[in-house]
């Protein structure tokens, strides 16, 4: 496994079919950024865990799907199944276990202390802070749309009432303000 520490991340994922310690390592390198990718979209201890469980769970079981492009593509085919898993999880609010089923894995349930080692890792006075931030560079009509939207969750058509427009006009706003504040929450 010594070799497999200094190896990039692309020939640890390309090996990994018939290597599974390369995947080790890939997991270990992945896992802290990746927990923190989903606990600053969730604010969820819990809930990153398991986002970040399902994910890597799905890289090792499509693992012989990578393919190198000598561009340090790994993580971003890691960042691809996750931001998939992401979107899920948002449109049904919850994590689906079927990639730990498949490979046989139980569920794994946080303890407090858990909770607390991957709340750690996040710093959630500065995700408010950056939060914050991001919203007040909003233009004023996303943000005010976000706000009756998402913040006070108002319906589309109560929040177009509110800022006498269509509902379509509201949901392009909070649509553009939620994509602009990833956007910059990302940076």
């Amino acid at each position: 496994m010594g070799d497999a520490v200094t190896r990039r991340d692309e020939d640890l994922l390309a090996a990994a079919g018939e290597q599974a310690e390369g995947f080790v390592v890939f997991y270990d390198r992945a896992l802290p950024g990746l927990l923190r990718f989903f606990a600053r979209r969730t604010l969820d201890g819990q809930v990153a865990a398991d986002l970040t469980a399902e994910t890597l769970a799905d890289a090792f079981a499509s693992r012989r799907r990578f393919h190198d492009r000598g561009d340090g593509s790994a993580m971003a085919w890691l960042y691809t199944i996750a931001y998939r898993k992401l979107g899920r999880f948002i449109k049904r609010r919850r994590v689906e276990d079927t990639a730990r089923r498949r490979l046989g894995l139980e569920r794994i349930e946080l303890g407090p202390e858990d909770i607390e080692r991957v709340e750690a890792l996040i710093d959630f006075e500065q995700v408010g802070r950056a939060v914050a931030a991001a919203f007040r560079e909003l233009r004023p009509d996303q943000r005010e749309a976000l706000r009756l939207r998402v913040i006070e969750g108002r319906s589309y058509r109560e929040s177009a009432r509110l800022l006498n427009c269509s509902e379509d006009v509201v949901r392009a706003r909070v649509s553009r303000g939620l994509k602009r504040l990833a956007a910059q929450l990302d940076e």
